[in-house]
């Protein structure tokens, strides 16, 4: 399957969006480097796409982000996919806590 998929043509379903993660800290702010192993995943990262809004007691929930947002997400939330040796996340929509302004 990733041999013929590419990420553009995944499209999220009703109340997910696509995020591909930021790469985590090689280095500390002081300037120590982190071994390979200690590698904690970022819980930020860049939307790549959205899916449509979805219904909650007949009120239409829109997408809070749009691709191409960066967004803060909960640390437990979404689910990991991964394609060419790169981890996405697949996040509901109430798993994105805010939108990193420019």
């Amino acid at each position: 399957m990733a041999d013929s998929l590419s990420i553009s043509q995944i499209k999220p379903l009703a109340g997910y969006v696509l995020v591909k993660p930021a790469e985590p800290e090689k280095k500390t702010a002081s300037g120590i480097y982190l071994p390979d192993t200690h590698e904690e995943k970022p819980q930020y990262g860049k939307v790549l796409a959205v899916g449509g809004p979805i219904m909650d007691d007949g009120a239409e929930i829109k997408a809070p982000v749009k691709a191409g947002d960066t967004v803060i997400y909960k640390k437990w939330g979404g689910n990991d996919f991964k394609l060419d040796d790169v981890e996405y996340q697949f996040l509901k929509f109430e798993d994105v806590l805010a939108v990193i302004g420019k």
